[in-house]
């Protein structure tokens, strides 16, 4: 038996490192960067320079009071738009063609015409029928500013969250319902025990995302005499003529939405911690 002594290779130290090049991308990302600095600490410097305690203390109150009103807005539609898009999104699963399209129909009209044409419809559109809807009893409903909002904005939520909600169900596979079957699970369980949880949790981010668009979109409601955080900057402004009222509009408008954002992803987070294991 012959052994072949092992060739001893000099050490060879790996090579440096190319040096970092700056690229364009990256060249523009920093100038963007610092001029979003530069303009925050600007618009800080203002809001401080333009203080004025009086100001605040005539319409402090008055900003909360429209805040709320905004978020009442939201969740209401919001609450009310899951509990109508559950038929619609059962309705664009169905096999049965006019179900189908009845639910494809109304799910096309409202994310197709914008929100602000649909407000204008029910709340001035309706009130050229005043006198049907009176001989009907439901005009007390439609003469208020308020319950026309929550019904536009509760149909135009209801669109949306019907495509969220069946984008989701037709996400999870079907050998889960396969399976299901396979064990003798009756349907209605095997939806609500297996496939909505799942559905749900691949729902999440596009809901968070779609009540943001709703607060954000709230805003509409100041011109049909709502007098929501927009209505209320407005009549400020109408009565101040001090342009730092909408910038702090902006200013409460960006810190709920990015509340929401922080909540939003520590919610995503808590749910799926099973996936990242």
């Amino acid at each position: 038996m012959k052994f072949v002594a092992a060739e001893i290779l000099p050490d060879e130290t790996p090579p440096p490192p190319p040096p970092r090049q700056w690229n364009n991308a990256r060249l523009t990302g920093n100038i963007l960067m610092l001029f979003w600095m530069l303009a925050g600490i600007g618009l800080v410097w203002f809001l401080y320079s333009a203080w004025s305690p009086e100001k605040f203390d005539r319409y402090g109150i008055k900003y909360w009071t429209g805040l709320q009103t905004t978020l009442s807005l939201v969740g209401i539609s919001i609450v009310l738009g899951a509990i109508i898009s559950l038929p619609i999104a059962f309705g664009r699963l169905s096999k049965n063609k006019i179900i189908g399209a009845l639910s494809f129909s109304y799910v096309y009209i409202f994310r197709g015409t914008p929100l602000l044409v649909q407000v204008f419809l029910i709340y001035y559109g309706l009130g050229t029928f005043r006198a049907e809807l009176d001989a009907l009893g439901i005009w007390i409903f439609f003469r208020d500013a308020w319950n026309c909002a929550i019904l536009a904005f509760t149909l135009n939520t209801a669109a949306y969250q019907a495509e969220i909600l069946r984008g989701a169900i037709q996400s999870v596979p079907k050998g889960q319902w396969e399976g299901a079957d396979s064990l003798g699970i009756p349907r209605w369980k095997t939806f609500r025990k297996i496939i909505l949880p799942q559905a749900l949790i691949v729902a999440l981010r596009p809901y968070g995302n779609e009540i943001i668009l709703m607060i954000k979109g709230s805003a509409i409601v100041a011109l049909v005499t709502v007098y929501d955080l927009m209505g209320e900057t407005r009549r400020a402004y109408s009565r101040t003529f001090d342009f730092q009222m909408y910038i702090w509009a902006a200013v409460f408008y960006f810190v709920i939405v990015e509340a929401l954002r922080n909540i939003w992803n520590w919610l995503e987070k808590r749910l799926t911690r099973h996936l990242k294991r």
